[in-house]
């Protein structure tokens, strides 16, 4: 007769940036970084943990986006939250970074696949559509000038999903829909706002590319089109890397 089943826990992979959140979170519960004292650098962070820099990046990223540190520009990180259980939100900062997307899975798979719709769409997009990507270019820029992060990221968005619609094509909008979609994941949210539309600079450089882009296609050249979709998701993903 068989004994009583060993309460065995499910085994889940383990992301490294999951790992590298888990050891930020546990030298802030025992004190090593007290609130408002400041993070090693990402270098430091690196080579100290002995992984790459996007994985600290992405591991940052999902701290703060429990809120547990602060990203303060030119100066570094900071520990932020005195109030909550800090082991409760390093739990769900690590959840984050195991139930999201990764951020470079998110960027590799949007340069594969919105290239070729910005193309498509050069050769077949409607008037209709054209205008409609206009308007909301129009809305980017004031967000963007207004340094409206929030406001400016729901209208980039709706940018890439009118542009995919405007393919005209039911399969094309329902294969790269979910993609886009991954915008709303908070991981991927941090990540942008804290290094890649950092300040109104950024902001307004990432429009004048959506201004390139959609020049092309109401120029009905999809060759330029496709090239300057990819140099926007070149241009995250070297940041991403760097």
């Amino acid at each position: 007769k068989r004994g009583s089943p060993i309460p065995f826990e499910k085994v889940r992979p383990t992301k490294v940036s999951a790992v590298a959140a888990a050891q930020i979170v546990e030298a802030i519960t025992d004190g090593s970084f007290p609130v408002g004292s400041k993070l090693p650098s990402e270098f430091d962070l690196a080579e100290q943990m002995g992984v790459s820099r996007p994985s600290i990046r992405e591991a940052l990223s999902a701290l703060q986006a429990v809120g547990l540190i602060e990203s303060k520009a030119g100066s570094g990180n900071y520990v932020k939250n005195g109030t909550s259980p800090i082991t409760s939100i390093g739990q769900e900062a690590v959840f984050i970074l195991e139930s999201e997307t990764g951020c470079l899975e998110i960027m590799e798979a949007r340069e594969v696949l919105e290239p070729p719709i910005a193309a498509f769409v050069a050769k077949k997009g409607t008037n209709e559509h054209l205008a409609e990507l206009e308007q909301i270019l129009h809305e980017m820029r004031a967000q963007a000038k207004s340094d409206n992060f929030i406001s400016y990221f729901t209208a980039d968005k709706a940018f890439h999903r009118a542009l995919a619609e405007a393919a005209g094509n039911r399969l094309i909008s329902a294969a790269v829909l979910p993609l886009i979609n991954t915008m709303d994941q908070k991981l991927y949210r941090e990540f942008t706002h804290h290094y890649y539309l950092r300040n109104v600079s950024d902001l307004e450089h990432v429009v004048d590319l959506h201004c390139e882009i959609l020049d092309a296609i109401v120029k009905r050249d999809p060759k330029v089109a496709f090239e300057r979709m990819s140099e926007h998701w070149r241009r995250m993903r070297e940041i991403w890397e760097a």
